[in-house]
């Protein structure tokens, strides 16, 4: 499995930004996606997933100003991002993983997207 992420860039504050990631090679429909970030000296963390279902989960952080979504048919994920704050910078990297009622496990990352918030 191939994850390709794309969208990163600098942005002012209060700005959008519009990741995407496709995922190719042989990917199990049950599949969670989703993105994770992490900021220079500091852990990955989550920011945001969709199940195959279509059920989302966000950091506390962004909610209300990230929206993922994701098309089953094309194995894409989108990370819309908006009133993007300097706090908000961070490579962010797209994820494929098991779900969780899965007895298979496996977990996928993709190469990682710079985006920059400039106050």
């Amino acid at each position: 499995v191939q994850l390709q992420a794309s969208g990163g860039g600098l942005v002012q504050a209060g700005g959008s930004l519009r990741l995407f990631c496709a995922a190719s090679g042989s990917i199990i429909s049950s599949s969670t996606m989703g993105w994770y970030r992490q900021a220079p000296g500091k852990q990955r963390e989550l920011v945001a997933s969709v199940t195959s279902g279509g059920t989302a989960n966000y950091a506390d952080s962004v909610e209300g100003r990230f929206t993922i979504g994701r098309d089953a048919s094309r194995n894409t994920v989108t990370l819309q991002m908006d009133s993007l704050k300097p706090e908000d910078t961070a490579v962010y990297y797209c994820n494929l993983k098991n779900a969780r009622w899965s007895s298979q496990r496996y977990n996928y990352w993709g190469q990682g997207t710079l985006v920059t918030v400039s106050s």
